[in-house]
């Protein structure tokens, strides 16, 4: 009877040990599943007071990207841009003196190297447009894209925007794969996404993240007219990558990378992508005109969060703002001076949009043309007023910005941004935004030139451009005499016959 007590009380222990084990167990996974999200079969939207009822229900599954990596992969694209090697030219003085007291400079010439880079586009719609970065084919005399397919096409330039790092090609062709367009305003911190490109020269790789943060500004472009709203995120993404696709879990285009963070130059942690809501309006542009319409409300200021912070600004009144745009100064001949907006006003809001800082207005404002009105919601003596406003261009006009394409030069042209008028110490002159096949490639000029003289009178506009091109065209010597000089200071004259002989 001992013997058989003791092996019942054995047994009954075992037991206890077993379900105590199984409740140990069961508390680690639990804990170790605790950051597991998941989602409807479906991909509906859901709310985290919900995951527990996802847990339970039989249809309810993990985060599957699959689908989206198989919708974009075909609709990002591998860029090769090459710079072939010219001879240019530029003036040296034998010295100082002859500088100062207006000796006459000597013509050197010297021939550049090659260059080749690599990055990577978006098919946007089945006709071959495709938006990349605007330094993945910046000064490119040649634009090769490789399908996902390895079919390869020659591209043409319809347009780029260095404020934005955003560029416009196109190839021939039609029912090409494209990516859908999203909005990444939907975005939400935590979000998955996925980043699709082309790594190391590496085509069609596709990595994973959430969205870490939004309109972010990094301070990686210079000139006081950037844009900068980034989307963060920890998709890994390095040199390669820029230009490419970051979708959402439906395959939808949120953002285009573009730069990554890094003491190394490789993928660190963090990538950025500029936000489709900047790219739709840029892309429309550069197709529609060939140069973006960029709208300006007129006003200089700072993030009230950050200015509190700032023992300068002790004695200005924020009032009970929190966050938004406080303005320094309203700026003559701009919408917001004529609409009534003043020194010291809160700018909390546009058309119902919540703005807390000065990123996001910017990535607001970008979004429409000149001549559009907003309604802008501002805080005034701690209360709040709404005040539309007309929003007008640089020149302080709601005009069209006129792209002069003129067949034979190749070429499209821009206003000289204002701070590199100030640079360069110039106060006129027009940019070459593009250069296409023509007789400005022919001749070397590059993009980023800006043409001060042609034949010995002064550039203003694009209609001066376009003046003497019709007089040059039809005067007996046909040819056009240009000077100007490159945002690096190095300056350049060009002879381009207009003749057919």
């Amino acid at each position: 009877m001992k013997k058989a007590t003791k092996i019942a009380l054995f047994s009954i222990s075992l037991v206890c040990c077993c379900v105590f084990a199984s409740v140990i167990t069961t508390n680690i996974i639990n804990k170790r599943n605790k950051n597991i999200v998941y989602v409807p079969s479906d991909n509906a939207s859901y709310s985290m007071q919900s995951q527990t009822a996802l847990r339970s229900s039989s249809k309810m599954q993990p985060v599957d990207l699959t689908e989206a990596a198989e919708k974009t992969v075909h609709g990002v694209v591998h860029i090769k841009s090459t710079v072939q090697s010219r001879t240019e030219t530029y003036q040296e003085y034998s010295d100082i003196f002859d500088y100062m007291f207006g000796g006459r400079p000597r013509q050197r010439q010297y021939r550049t190297q090659p260059q080749v880079g690599y990055g990577s586009g978006v098919i946007l719609s089945k006709d071959g447009y495709i938006v990349t970065n605007n330094h993945v084919i910046e000064k490119a005399d040649e634009i090769q894209v490789t399908l996902n397919d390895n079919r390869v096409f020659t591209a043409t330039l319809v347009g780029a925007d260095a404020n934005t790092d955003l560029a416009l090609i196109k190839i021939e062709g039609d029912e090409f794969p494209f990516v859908p367009m999203g909005n990444s305003d939907d975005l939400k911190l935590g979000e998955w996404v996925l980043a699709v490109g082309n790594p190391f020269n590496l085509t069609s790789s596709v990595t994973a993240g959430v969205v870490s943060a939004k309109s972010r500004k990094i301070g990686i472009y210079e000139g006081g007219e950037s844009i900068e709203s980034f989307i963060q995120t920890d998709a890994a993404i390095n040199m390669g990558n820029s230009g490419g696709a970051l979708v959402n879990v439906n395959g939808e285009l949120v953002g285009i990378n573009a730069a990554l963070e890094s003491p190394t130059g490789t993928y660190a942690g963090y990538g950025f992508a500029i936000p489709t809501t900047i790219v739709k309006k840029v892309v429309a542009d550069l197709k529609e005109y060939g140069t973006v319409q960029r709208a300006m409300l007129g006003i200089v200021g700072g993030d009230v969060s950050q200015m509190r912070q700032d023992e300068r600004n002790s004695k200005v009144d924020f009032g009970e703002a929190i966050d938004g745009v406080y303005i320094s100064e309203v700026l003559d001949g701009g919408g917001a001076l004529a609409s009534g907006i003043k020194e010291g006003d809160i700018i909390t809001e546009i058309n119902g949009k919540k703005v807390k800082t000065m990123n996001e207005l910017q990535e607001t404002i970008v979004q429409y043309r000149p001549g559009d009105k907003v309604n802008v919601t501002v805080l005034r003596d701690k209360k709040e007023k709404k005040i539309e406003v007309e929003l007008k261009n640089s020149r302080g006009n709601t005009e069209i910005v006129k792209d002069a394409d003129m067949e034979l030069l190749g070429a499209t042209f821009q206003e000289v941004p204002e701070q590199t008028r100030r640079q360069l110490n110039i106060g006129y002159g027009v940019q070459v935004s593009a250069v296409k096949n023509g007789l400005l490639k022919d001749q070397g000029v590059q993009r980023g030139y800006i043409i001060l003289r042609i034949n010995n009178q002064q550039i203003r506009s694009v209609d001066d451009i376009e003046r003497i091109y019709k007089e040059a065209a039809s005067s007996p010597n046909q040819e056009l005499f240009i000077s100007g000089v490159y945002p690096s200071g190095r300056r350049a004259i060009y002879a381009i016959s207009l003749s057919d002989d």
